[in-house]
């Protein structure tokens, strides 16, 4: 029996389960807004938007704002497009924007509404296993700028969110398994019975992610309530981020398909474990067992020798660098993590040119 759940976080609920469905009924009959908009991609237009309004009757009088979908997207010029579209269409203070999509949607329309007219009202429908897990929840929202990820933004709350995993169903595997990244990475840095299910269950796409979705949206809405601007604990999120999002950004500059944000940020953690042994201590054996799981799952791009001075370079601009002086959130075993560990920039370029070698890990030794 599938059952939703109410997460309270500092200001919002957060609904999971198929009786999602009827808080969001209650949600616009209680709260009267003016106008309704619903931002989409393609994609979520397509595959989501026409069971949201047979489940909602009161979306099918929304106004749609439809971008293309990919990290490409997540703009300033976005933005622009997206504010003038609100103004060109009525919005005003009592409006409402329902973001309906993944990460990127997610993102910028929090930005969007948060910034329009000062802010307007704001709900997240995520429909990616990312996005459900990690980017709509935790208040943060923002874009890309000059390649550089998520470089403008704001904390920003909204409404609600109303996690339907049924959404799952739309997608592909790779877009599966982006999202499971970030579910490996709550459990590595906070519960190693989490983490011990994870290694039992392996990654296989079914029916049933209501527990583990609540599982780490759980996680991150406890660490986010106790730390919501960031200063402090908060940081333990993270793991993986700092050289990942380096390697995303790289990506996202040089490929012609760049790789899903998951991705990126599973060789984040190769490197950011790597780096765990040589300066908190990370067993041998955790190290191997994080390795080897994710290169058992992920059919993870080989990044070149070359690359990784320019990745270096990009991590150097992260907003998680303080003076000039990268830091890190570190593991001294797994289901813990410390935060503004100092990385040098010689034990960073090490941790990539051990992810350069690490397809093959016959005989592994840190």
């Amino acid at each position: 029996m599938h059952l939703s759940h109410q997460f309270e976080s500092t200001n919002y609920p957060v609904y999971i389960g198929p009786e999602a469905w009827d808080a969001l009924n209650s949600f616009f009959t209680s709260c009267n807004y003016t106008k309704v908009f619903v931002l989409v991609d393609e994609n979520t237009s397509s595959l989501c938007l026409s069971l949201a309004v047979r489940k909602v009757p009161l979306l099918a009088g929304a106004k749609v704002l439809q971008i293309k979908s990919g990290e490409q997207r997540k703009t300033v010029a976005s933005c622009n497009l997206l504010w003038r579209k609100l103004m060109e269409e009525g919005a005003d203070t009592r409006s409402v924007l329902i973001n309906l999509g993944g990460g990127v949607i997610t993102d910028l329309g929090g930005f969007v509404a948060s910034t329009f007219m000062r802010g307007i009202a704001f709900a997240n429908i995520p429909t990616t296993l990312l996005s459900q897990v990690d980017a709509s929840v935790g208040s943060k929202v923002g874009v890309d700028f000059d390649g550089f990820k998520n470089q403008i933004g704001r904390f920003a709350d909204p409404q609600a969110v109303f996690i339907l995993p049924e959404f799952l169903n739309t997608l592909p595997q790779k877009q599966l398994l982006s999202g499971y990244a970030e579910m490996m990475k709550h459990a590595i840095i906070a519960d190693r019975d989490y983490w011990n299910i994870i290694l039992s269950q392996g990654f296989e796409p079914q029916d049933g992610w209501d527990d583990m979705i609540r599982q780490s949206v759980g996680i991150k809405q406890k660490i986010v309530k106790f730390d919501p601007f960031d200063q402090g604990l908060r940081k333990v999120l993270n793991f993986g981020h700092t050289i990942g999002h380096g390697i995303e950004s790289y990506s996202l500059l040089h490929d012609k398909i760049p790789m899903l944000h998951g991705e990126a940020v599973a060789i984040g953690m190769i490197c950011e474990a790597f780096i765990s042994t040589k300066l908190c201590g990370l067993p041998e054996g955790e190290f191997i067992q994080i390795v080897e799981f994710i290169n058992m799952h992920f059919q993870l791009k080989p990044i070149s020798i070359d690359a990784a001075q320019e990745v270096l370079e990009i991590i150097k601009h992260d907003k998680k660098s303080e003076s000039g002086k990268c830091r890190m959130t570190l593991l001294p075993h797994i289901g813990k993590a410390i935060i503004n560990q100092e990385c040098t920039n010689d034990i960073i370029i090490n941790s990539l040119h051990f992810y350069v070698n690490s397809f093959d890990l016959v005989g592994l030794s840190v």
